[in-house]
């Protein structure tokens, strides 16, 4: 694992972490969630497996 994909799953990891505090209907959620998809996207793409990382599934 490079240095850059350990930071993208500590940012994951953080942000779905901030996603759980937040109204699903609220704009800083919306926001997020855009961040959410493009790493996902990302760690995917470098071949990284997010199944176990990802908890909020969407």
């Amino acid at each position: 694992m490079t240095e850059n994909e350990k930071v993208l799953i500590e940012e994951f990891d953080r942000l779905q972490d901030y996603m759980l505090e937040c109204d699903k209907e609220s704009a800083v959620y919306k926001k997020m969630k855009r961040r959410y998809i493009e790493l996902k996207v990302i760690l995917t793409a470098s071949g990284v497996n997010i199944t176990e990382l990802d908890i909020i599934k969407e």
